[in-house]
């Protein structure tokens, strides 16, 4: 994807996501304890699960890293953006 077309994307997305070296999107998620990062986790597992896209998830107390990108082309794809959105919407 060109660095034009993920601008747009991102500025799409909004919530905060960070576009890294043109290569994937990461946002990192705070919450009140280890148990809330712990069912969001849970939750984006269940997401990734069903849409067959997976993410790399960083869990620690009270905070939740994801990292997205399309392994199969090593970067990123229209579908990296569309699973953010919905990784936001499982809050």
């Amino acid at each position: 994807m060109a660095h034009d077309q993920i601008e747009i994307y991102l500025a799409d997305l909004g919530g905060d996501w960070q576009v890294v070296d043109d290569h994937h999107l990461e946002k990192e998620y705070r919450f009140k304890n280890f148990r809330e990062a712990l069912d969001f986790t849970n939750r984006v597992g269940e997401l990734a699960e069903s849409v067959g896209h997976h993410p790399d998830i960083l869990l620690a107390w009270g905070r939740v890293k994801l990292t997205v990108w399309t392994h199969k082309i090593d970067g990123l794809f229209e579908a990296d953006f569309v699973f953010a959105a919905k990784a936001d919407a499982v809050l």
